[in-house]
């Protein structure tokens, strides 16, 4: 299969995928206990008989299940997500206001991740039976054994109070802080907590997975092939080897991308990061749930392109898959 038609196919999967999110998203969050109006009412300061009736019939709660969904179904497809039932804007609005930080958050991420991961897996490969190499499998065990709140308090605890280098909440120092350059510095001073603490459990998991499949590469033919040769070792390693075990690793990047996401919710929350995750913990304790399904959607949605370029980098990355014939 032609890549064109390869990417058309893996999109009508993606539409598919996207419409079974939305279903299961609302139903759930419908068979959630709690009563939303009740919510509204609450912040508006009462909660008569009368008010949680015309807030009930406002925004159509009253109505049965089968048209609340149609209704919202109808709604995205106009490319309508809601009205935020606590910020009185654009369940949109809310989003994109909070999606940059958790892409920066999870991105950085992901890159520290897979590139130190990736370079102490391939370290460790090459002398699998050396002192480093089993100091690397030590601390890669025990950085993915670790849970990530626990990391992320400590090291607040750490940077906090003990050696107080890096602020521990926020993204800036809010609207009388730095412009320009500054502005870009503070935000990297203010993300060096949280990225670290995202990033360690996945630069563990990316170490063994990059150290298994490198010394699995290593005792290929073609590379005792390549060092018969004379070919210098920097070489085989880098050149020839790396290419080839790199595709697991890139593999489960893409399948690890919505895991991120679950990660970013906890790590915001401890560093009080303006994120997607900060947003959707809100959402829950204000049962705001216009906001929290366009959240689970954007989230997938996000996952699932994430995916689709992730299968697109497997073909360029392997010269064993072809653009034409079957797949």
């Amino acid at each position: 299969m032609r890549l064109p038609a390869a990417v058309a196919k893996r999109m009508g999967y993606a539409l598919v995928l996207l419409f079974a999110v939305l279903v299961l998203n609302f139903t759930l969050l419908y068979l959630a206990p709690g009563d939303a109006a009740e919510t509204i009412a609450g912040e508006a300061g009462g909660a008569s008989p009368e008010m949680l009736a015309k807030i009930r019939k406002d925004y159509g709660l009253d109505l049965p299940f089968h048209d609340q969904l149609y209704l919202y179904l109808a709604k995205i497809v106009q490319g309508d997500f809601g009205h935020s039932f606590y910020f009185d804007q654009p369940v949109t609005t809310v989003i994109f206001e909070n999606l940059a930080p958790t892409l920066l958050l999870v991105v950085s991420s992901l890159l520290i991740a897979i590139s130190f991961g990736t370079f102490l897996g391939v370290f460790a490969a090459r002398r699998p039976n050396g002192l480093l190499s089993q100091i690397i499998t030590v601390l890669a065990l025990l950085g993915y054994a670790l849970p990530v709140f626990w990391t992320g308090i400590m090291l607040v605890i750490l940077f906090a109070s003990l050696i107080p280098l890096f602020p521990t909440s926020g993204m800036d120092a809010g609207p009388l802080g730095a412009s320009g350059f500054d502005y870009v510095w503070e935000v990297l001073h203010h993300l060096a907590l949280p990225v670290l603490t995202l990033s360690t459990i996945y630069l563990a998991f990316y170490s063994r997975l990059s150290r298994a499949s490198m010394m699995d590469v290593l005792g290929a033919d073609y590379i005792r092939t390549a060092r018969a040769k004379g070919l210098n070792e920097r070489v085989v390693v880098f050149k020839h080897a790396l290419r080839n075990a790199v595709l697991p690793v890139v593999t489960f990047a893409g399948l690890q991308f919505g895991a991120l996401f679950s990660g970013a919710v906890l790590v915001e929350t401890v560093f009080s990061w303006p994120g997607l995750g900060t947003l959707a913990f809100d959402s829950i304790l204000r049962r705001d749930t216009p906001t929290l399904l366009g959240i689970l959607f954007f989230s997938a949605l996000i996952v699932i392109v994430a995916n689709l370029l992730t299968d697109l980098a497997y073909r360029l990355v392997d010269p064993r898959i072809k653009t034409a014939g079957k797949t």
